[in-house]
């Protein structure tokens, strides 16, 4: 089923969308400070992160180990995606100066809603003949000290405001068009707000990962999710566009009175800084080569694919996939301060 199909009404791509993506979700396995692609080794890592998929997640992730083989279960609907895939997470600041987590929920739209518990909505989009990640491939999107939201190509990493707390019916258009931004939106007429973390679909062909974790791939001539678009010849192998959907609900935070008297801006990310600096770490680990026959035989949405060998998991399941924190501090609740060098403490 063509994604023009799916989205008639809701104008969600240009008429050369891609024949078919795989659409799911992916539950939270832990929130922690650590992050294995940027600060291997390290725990309580400089900001907070949420991490979806297989639970081989550890702090080091060794790119000669085969997560699918390591995983016992993973927070990801498909059985064989044991893939890491981890986002900042999302911070409500007070007019006292407090912090508090975000709450997430499922994202809808023309494809159906999607059940998740926390986590985010993975899509990968094919765009003509595409070539699977490799075992130990790994990348990075975005830049998590950034504040200039003009050092971000909007349609790669975007905000939109959703002014209801239900995505049913679908308003807008394209992720990363019309009136999303590269800042969080700072209007108490949003109820939730929908994150988009598009990644590069172009790769050198020869490395698997590289010391900035991004040189080794590259954004192709197309904009937002449109699959790519052609590869530049430093980087010609074509690769299947990942893209991130996060809905944050902020409705419990509408009331301005409770926003920073300051006139900061009330919602940032775990780095204490806004829009600008969000940004997704991705970890490959799918069972051997079904993803690329998922890419091949027009494997679509959430759906069981025998010709790839994929199998669908019940929300029960992949929710029940969860792990312990391995930098242990307590991040829920009202905090004093954002998690950043000192452990957490309650407010």
């Amino acid at each position: 089923m063509q994604w023009a199909t799916l989205a008639a009404g809701a104008a969600l791509l240009a008429p050369a969308a891609a024949q078919q993506m795989l659409r799911f979700p992916c539950s939270q396995l832990v929130v922690e400070r650590t992050d294995p692609l940027v600060n291997p080794g390290m725990k309580y890592t400089p900001h907070l992160h949420q991490i979806v998929g297989g639970d081989a997640f550890n702090v080091t992730m060794d790119p000669n180990t085969d997560l699918a083989k390591q995983s016992k279960c993973t927070s990801c609907s498909y059985t064989q995606d044991k893939s890491n895939y981890w986002t900042a997470v999302m911070f409500f600041k007070a007019k006292n100066g407090t912090y508090t987590r975000v709450p997430q929920i499922g994202n809808g739209g023309p494809q159906g809603k999607l059940h998740n518990s926390g986590g985010l909505d993975l899509y990968y989009i094919p765009s003509g003949k595409v070539t699977a990640f490799k075992k130990g491939f790994r990348m990075l999107a975005g830049n998590a000290g950034n504040t200039d939201p003009s050092k971000v190509k909007m349609s790669n990493i975007c905000h939109r405001c959703w002014t209801s707390t239900s995505d049913t019916p679908f308003v807008g258009g394209a992720p990363c068009t019309g009136t999303d931004t590269v800042d969080i939106p700072s209007d108490p007429k949003c109820k939730m707000i929908r994150q988009t973390i598009i990644f590069p679909t172009c790769w050198d062909g020869v490395n698997l990962d590289s010391p900035d974790h991004q040189s080794h791939v590259a954004y192709g001539q197309g904009s937002g999710a449109s699959g790519g678009g052609a590869c530049p010849s430093t980087h010609p192998v074509k690769l299947p566009q990942i893209m991130y959907e996060l809905m944050w609900d902020v409705s419990k935070f509408a009331d301005k009175s409770l926003w920073p008297s300051d006139n900061s801006k009330p919602f940032v990310y775990s780095m204490n800084i806004g829009g600008p600096a969000a940004h997704g770490d991705y970890v490959f680990g799918w069972e051997g080569d079904s993803l690329q026959k998922a890419m091949d035989n027009g494997c679509t949405l959430n759906q069981a694919c025998s010709k790839a060998g994929l199998t669908v998991q019940q929300p029960a399941t992949y929710d029940a996939c969860v792990k312990k924190q391995q930098a242990p501090e307590e991040v829920n609740g009202w905090l004093k301060e954002l998690p950043v060098g000192e452990k957490a403490i309650k407010a």
